[in-house]
């Protein structure tokens, strides 16, 4: 079951019991159509008057909801044929930016983004979303690439910024 905020509750609500009615319906072979069809249009009503009025805390909340899509779930819904491409050519990879080539209407495109993770452990393997120098290398690497081909580039951008450690002072963050 996904994760709910506490503002989303109302709607959750709604939708458990349209999907107790559906399975009630089908179990019992009982036309609940309209009852089903109320409740629908109730949730959409109810879905865009808390969407509608979100505050600031609540736009802060969704945006760091560890179900909502990341880079890799838009490549894999938007692009064909995605093919990632690795590393700066100079010191190493950096998790916490993906990029390649795919495929977006039949045309070939350069695709990159920030990756943060769904939870604790793969967060920390990408280093929160925050790019090292070999993450902006990789960026122009493939940018450089995708001019010499003629390729259009798509980017994502998900980041609290540019990681701020020693190490990546010391590997040309500010250059880079």
């Amino acid at each position: 079951m996904a994760a709910t905020l506490e503002f989303e509750k109302p709607i959750q609500e709604l939708e458990n019991k349209i999907n107790e009615l559906r399975n009630f319906s089908r179990d019992k072979g009982i036309d609940l159509t309209n009852e089903i069809t109320t409740l629908e249009k109730r949730a959409m009503e109810v879905r865009e008057s808390i969407y509608g009025n979100l505050n600031s805390w609540q736009h802060v909340l969704i945006s760091r909801h560890p179900e909502r899509p990341n880079t890799y779930d838009y490549i894999n819904y938007i692009f064909r044929d995605f093919i990632e491409l690795h590393g700066d050519r100079c010191f190493g990879d950096d998790p916490a930016v993906v990029g390649g080539i795919g495929r977006f209407n039949g045309r070939a495109v350069t695709v990159i983004g920030h990756l943060k993770g769904k939870d604790t452990k793969e967060n920390l393997a990408r280093n929160f979303g925050m790019a090292h120098p070999e993450g902006f290398r990789k960026r122009m690497r493939l940018m450089k690439q995708a001019e010499k081909f003629k390729r259009p580039v798509i980017c994502f951008s998900d980041t609290p910024g540019a990681n701020p450690g020693i190490g990546a002072e010391e590997r040309g963050q500010f250059e880079a």
